[in-house]
């Protein structure tokens, strides 16, 4: 399949099933409750479906068939499909148990992270990966050893949590990824790897059509089901690139979000005060005054710069 065409028959894929998707949520009362501890005018998109996510996970089960041509991008894709299934269950108990919190802690770290090591082991027996990693700019591989599952789990896990976190706005964790994964699609072509930039670009192009329901105000939140699938593809797809670390630049706004977060809960729990107005990131925007528009954009032009800046420290 020829790379445009991958990239509109997702997106004309995952716009076409929002329409009917969307009154499909509303029938069945699929709503995002909004919790109280977040942003006081937040509280009137509750009602808003959510599960929005299964547009671009539809459109990826559509095309992906007629791309994937060899065995690594195939677990790509397989690791990519469980983390939305774990996505979807946490928001089947949220929208239908009435559970706001959807699964456990305990419960939801368990299964991402035998979904993380059942890929990573796979991709090492088959040999599409080595204990290496490249390092950007410097151009050599660094061999981590034993170290390389557990430094590589914390990367998948960590960027599949990050992009959860991004997604708090309308449109922010679409943008912000459609840029990455665009990003992505760039690298894989350079490395030779035409079956996973067809899968990039078809993840791309799902992303864009959710994106005409989910831009200010959105019509329709991705959820869990969404965000863990973006996270798993961008951060299982860095890893068979090899570029662990050039994911840390195209991805800088995941990470931004990530650490806000940490460094929030830290500083209150060994000072008891806060960094930030509020955590993640965008919402200490939010607080500061900054339309939900103007974060988008500006996240997102940030993610582009990441981008820009990490395809220069590809060999």
């Amino acid at each position: 399949m020829d790379k445009a065409l991958a990239f509109v028959t997702a997106f004309g894929a995952s716009a076409v099933l929002g329409v009917f998707l969307l009154p499909l949520l509303r029938r069945l009362k699929f709503g995002q409750s909004i919790r109280e501890i977040g942003p006081d005018w937040h509280k009137k998109k509750s009602g808003t479906p959510t599960m929005g996510g299964l547009m671009f996970i539809a459109a990826f089960l559509m095309v992906t068939p007629f791309v994937i041509r060899n065995t690594g991008t195939a677990a790509v894709a397989v690791c990519t499909l469980l983390f939305g299934v774990i996505g979807f269950c946490d928001d089947y108990i949220k929208v239908v148990k009435k559970r706001n919190l959807g699964l456990t802690a305990g419960q939801k770290f368990i299964a991402q992270l035998l979904v993380t090591l059942a890929f990573l082991l796979y991709l090492l027996y088959t040999g599409h990966l080595k204990t290496q990693i490249l390092i950007p700019f410097i151009h050599r591989p660094l061999s981590l050893g034993v170290m390389f599952i557990p430094f590589a789990a914390f990367v998948l896990l960590g960027f599949v949590n990050g992009v959860n976190l991004t997604d708090g706005i309308d449109g922010l964790a679409g943008f912000v990824t459609l840029a990455v994964t665009l990003f992505l699609s760039l690298v894989a072509y350079r490395d030779g790897n035409l079956s996973l930039c067809l899968t990039c670009l078809t993840v791309a192009g799902g992303i864009l059509g959710f994106l005409l329901f989910n831009v200010h105000p959105a019509k329709v939140f991705m959820g869990d089901t969404g965000s863990l699938f973006l996270g798993g593809f961008v951060a299982a797809t860095a890893i068979l690139l090899r570029q662990e670390l050039l994911l840390v630049l195209a991805g800088i706004v995941y990470v931004a979000e990530t650490l806000s977060v940490i460094l929030q809960v830290a500083s209150f729990k060994l000072t008891g005060k806060r960094i930030f107005k509020m955590s993640p990131l965008h919402h200490h925007f939010e607080m500061c005054g900054w339309s939900e528009s103007k974060i988008v954009s500006v996240f997102t032009a940030v993610s582009v710069l990441g981008c820009v800046i990490g395809y220069l420290g590809i060999r």
